[in-house]
């Protein structure tokens, strides 16, 4: 879900990402239940539905603990590994630095920010990682 290609990206926007990914949360907890999900995850049952209550404010880490309760995904830490380098071959392949990253994507946030969600020192929001991973497979020469 989080680390497939974007074939088209001219075709998508990084909102119909966000509803994508939102929407496998949402069904993962649906399916599993908020307690369930809360007692395999680190998170609480208030935080899982806050999840489904303020989209806004998930994190990707967040949202792979919750796709990691589904046998269709990895483990959670080994899933948001594989985010992560997923972000990092975009941007190498898509031959972008964070300034350019930064640009592309109009944020408010400075680039030392930038780098640290880009590398996981700092929490990244799915909103963010929509827009970062659609711009990228913007640019990206494939």
């Amino acid at each position: 879900m989080l680390t497939e290609e974007i074939a088209d990206p001219a075709a998508t926007t990084p909102e119909a990402l966000r509803t994508q990914y939102l929407a496998a949360l949402t069904a993962v907890v649906e399916e599993r239940g908020i307690e369930a999900v809360a007692a395999e995850t680190d998170l609480s049952t208030e935080r899982v539905e806050a999840i489904l209550d303020d989209p806004d404010a998930v994190t990707v880490a967040e949202a792979t603990a919750v796709l990691s309760c589904s046998p269709d995904y990895p483990a959670a830490d080994d899933y948001l590994l594989e985010v992560r380098d997923h972000l990092m071959l975009q941007m190498s392949s898509a031959v972008v630095d964070i300034g350019a990253l930064r640009r592309g994507i109009e944020t408010e946030l400075d680039p030392k920010e930038l780098q640290q969600k880009v590398e996981g020192r700092r929490e990244m929001t799915l909103t963010e990682y929509a827009r970062v991973i659609h711009h990228l497979a913007a640019e990206n020469p494939w």
